[in-house]
């Protein structure tokens, strides 16, 4: 009779009383029918907060530089950076340094910097992974108006050299572990180099080499020790200077220059902090954020910045992305943000160990999911919805988050429904998407806490930017049709000023105001934006048909068989194939009910498993509604996933494709020679 209680539906009366009908953004422009060859453009949303027109900013908040003083004034003995030391290959827990702390050592650096002759207005690289003194850095450019120009630790020395050369780079603070690369004759870039800046110390060998091109290398306390004696009252910016040029890793080509002003920056901020502020449950000065994003990445920048404002803690990995799980129960943060690849690790772990229990105990589980979801789906918390489940069955993987999460965010991609709506029910923690790009400072939307209509979607638009999607007629998305849908179109004060040196590539994306983000998006009728394709990465087969490739691999990339997937086409052929790398646990399975008892890197040379994929694959096609042109009709299959190593992805794990076709092109070959040979 319990169990039957437990478990039965919610009443009508409930229903009645939890779930009324909202829409979410106002729409304030209405969209207007293409001619005289232009397309047409849909209606123009924004949020519910700025429907009367954007709010008045703090007054106070014009600048980074003012976010982060400020927050020393309020908060001078609050936790500000946390690191992990190693010694001896163990890694120690966590240590911290306050706002104060911070500060002291950013007048420090400030003072230094101009001291070895920066200028307002000089850039200033920034080359490591996330750190303590990857922000004092930063914030000493910010003291003294100097412009901080982020490089990819992730990019390798030859990335780095272009933007030390393009963005013309006078200083740059750098990682020790780097500093061999940033010096070899490759790096041609370093010669116009003044001086470099170890986080920690300098070697008497890079010493000597950066002498041999006339650099002078200091380590992090001969600076310090440089500003203690040379001191220099601080020169902040004016809201309109540029903040940081953040190159983007982009899919193809070389790298852009995205200009960013305090302005755009801080009200970014700003925004972010008065739309969290309309929730019960707010961030507060007690929160704490676990930084493994790249801070050269405008999703983790973004993130601290806001947690600056709110006078909070950023705690640091200790630089292995294998062992997060480790770093999460030390500092056990409240705040999660990454890629859809860092949850679906997080989800496939969960998944591995229900296959391991005992049949009774997985059928509780998931008997408890839904009910949960039922409740959810009714407009209830998660908090709320049913404390008995979560403390029979999801505090255990509110644990392995750490124990105090409260807030997971997913950007930089789409993250699946299916992954979505399992972390909302067993986190215990609200669980959104976002959506931006670094000309838009990351924050373009957001979705809101415990709203289940909300999966699948990456939310509203910022409280100080305007939506509209444009028509893209070449694949038949209309923003003024039955299901609207378009090119995403982004208007605001939260926006870049231009690509450095690159005007013509401003204007491209630059249009009467709106950018043109080359993401296509569906405005659903209560006003949430999805992310449903991408514009960019349309090409035409052979036959005429156009094949949207990233789309494909999102749909096939749900497939269990699928770790990693590339899809390729071009207009020379008339069908597509893939590189895959299957899901060990997967792959493993299915080895098992067929006997094989191989090795995982055996098992992926079999021909059965080629066969077995392209059928897997089939079967996706086919539930998925697709067109028989964007079958995949050939694949070979790779062991290893794509990495950034190889220079495979960018930062935030997207597909370099014309990275991949380089290292892929003999495989490509053969595929398309064993498909012609068996049409002949």
């Amino acid at each position: 009779m319990q169990l039957i209680y437990m478990f039965s539906h919610p009443s009508k009366e409930k229903i009645r009383e939890k779930v009324k009908m909202k829409c979410f953004a106002a729409k304030v422009e209405e969209g207007v029918k293409g001619e005289d060859g232009k397309p047409s453009v849909g209606p123009v949303y924004r949020n519910l907060l700025s429907e009367k027109g954007f709010p008045p900013r703090d007054s106070d908040i014009t600048t980074t530089w003012d976010i982060f003083s400020k927050s020393v004034e309020k908060f001078p003995d609050n936790k500000m950076l946390g690191w992990r030391q190693i010694v001896d290959e163990k890694v120690g827990p966590y240590m911290w340094k306050t706002y104060k702390d911070i500060y002291e050592e950013v007048l420090l650096i400030g003072s230094a910097l101009r001291a070895v002759g920066a200028e307002p207005g000089c850039r200033v690289g920034i080359y490591g992974a996330n750190c303590p003194q990857w922000i004092i850095a930063m914030e000493a450019c910010a003291a003294h108006t100097l412009i901080c120009v982020p490089l990819y630790d992730t990019l390798g020395p030859g990335a780095v050299d272009y933007i030390v050369d393009h963005a013309e780079i006078d200083f740059v603070f750098v990682q020790n572990t780097k500093i061999r690369g940033l010096l070899e004759p490759d790096c041609k870039g370093a010669k116009r180099l003044k001086a470099i800046v170890s986080f920690t110390n300098v070697g008497e060998e890079q010493s000597y080499k950066a002498l041999e091109i006339g650099v002078k290398a200091y380590s992090w306390l001969d600076f310090l020790h440089m500003g203690q004696e040379k001191p220099k009252e601080t020169n902040p910016p004016k809201p309109s200077d540029v903040c940081t040029i953040m190159y983007t890793s982009g899919t193809s080509g070389e790298p852009k220059g995205v200009l960013l002003t305090h302005e755009a920056a801080a009200t970014c901020v700003i925004g972010v902090d008065l739309c969290l502020d309309q929730f019960e449950d707010k961030m507060t000065h007690e929160d704490v954020y676990l930084s493994f994003l790249p801070l050269a990445h405008i999703l983790d920048r973004a993130n601290e910045e806001y947690f600056f404002r709110k006078g909070a803690s950023v705690g640091y990995y200790h630089g292995d992305l294998n062992a997060l799980h480790d770093d999460i129960q030390e500092l056990k943060p409240t705040f999660l943000a990454g890629v859809p690849r860092v949850f679906e690790r997080i989800y496939d772990g969960i998944q591995k160990a229900l296959q391991e229990l005992n049949p009774r105990r997985r059928l509780i589980f998931y008997a408890l999911y839904k009910y949960k979801l039922a409740w959810m789906n009714r407009g209830y918390s998660h908090s709320k919805a049913s404390p008995m489940a979560d403390f029979i069955a999801f505090k255990k993987i509110k644990n392995q988050l750490g124990g105090r999460i409260r807030l997971l965010v997913s950007g930089g991609a789409p993250l699946s429904l299916e992954i979505e709506e399992f972390l909302r029910v067993t986190s215990c923690c609200f669980v959104v998407q976002g959506y931006g790009l670094t000309e838009t400072l990351g924050g373009t939307t957001l979705g809101y806490p415990d709203e289940m209509c909300m999966l699948g979607t990456v939310g509203v638009p910022a409280v100080y930017n305007e939506i509209r999607l444009e028509e893209v007629p070449e694949m038949e998305y209309d923003p003024l049709g039955e299901n609207p849908a378009g090119e995403i179109c982004i208007r605001g004060i939260c926006l870049f000023s231009g690509y450095y040196k690159n005007p013509e590539l401003t204007e491209e994306v630059m249009k009467d105001g709106w950018f043109h983000t080359g993401d296509i998006g569906e405005i659903l009728p209560n006003g949430l934006l999805k992310i449903i394709d991408r514009k960019k990465n349309l090409i035409k087969l052979s036959q005429g048909e156009y094949v949207a490739l990233e789309h494909l691999e999102s749909i096939y990339g749900q497939n269990p068989i699928v770790q990693d997937i590339w899809v390729y086409g071009d207009s020379f052929k008339s069908m597509l194939v893939a590189v895959i790398v299957p899901n060990p646990e997967t792959l493993n399975r299915w080895a098992k009910d067929l006997g094989f008892t191989k090795p995982f890197e055996e098992l992926c040379s079999l021909p059965e498993l080629k066969e077995h994929i392209i059928s897997e694959l089939k079967s996706t096609a086919e539930k998925s509604k697709l067109s028989r042109f964007e079958y995949i009709k050939a694949v070979t299959v790779e062991t290893k996933p794509f990495d950034v190593e190889r220079d495979l992805v960018t930062a935030t794990l997207k597909n370099r494709r014309t990275n991949l076709l380089k290292y892929y092109q003999v495989s490509i070959d053969e595929m398309y020679r064993k498909l012609a040979a068996k049409r002949s």
